[in-house]
């Protein structure tokens, strides 16, 4: 016997009619389309950032955890703090060519000085 049949009998009832009686299809059918939309609509509440220490961090660390930012300049990032010592401040990125304001707005998050 099928769960979705449309018969019933007094000793076995289908599961469609209890269903159907305790929610109506287009209730059903409204909460699917809801969840749906919100799962593309909002980030992943459990989402975080990948945090990086960039005193610390090698090339491909911080290449792999900093957006705009290649294994190029994550080698000047580490080049820059090996000449001129650890950062103090994020905004001394700015002191590494190729990274900009931008770069540094879109990472403050992700940036951690230790």
């Amino acid at each position: 016997m099928s769960f979705f049949t449309s018969g019933s009998s007094e000793s076995s009832p289908s599961l469609w009619g209890n269903l159907h009686g305790l929610f109506p299809l287009h209730q059903v059918v409204g909460v699917a389309v809801l969840c749906f939309a919100l799962s593309f609509s909002s980030p992943p509440v459990f989402s975080q950032s990948p945090q990086v220490n960039i005193n610390t961090a090698s090339p491909e660390l911080l290449s792999d955890s900093l957006l705009g930012i290649g294994l190029a300049k994550a080698y000047r990032i580490v080049e820059h703090r090996e000449s001129y010592g650890p950062f103090e401040s994020i905004d001394e990125l700015v002191e590494v060519k190729g990274i900009g304001e931008s770069i540094i707005a879109s990472n403050r998050d992700r940036i951690v000085l230790e």
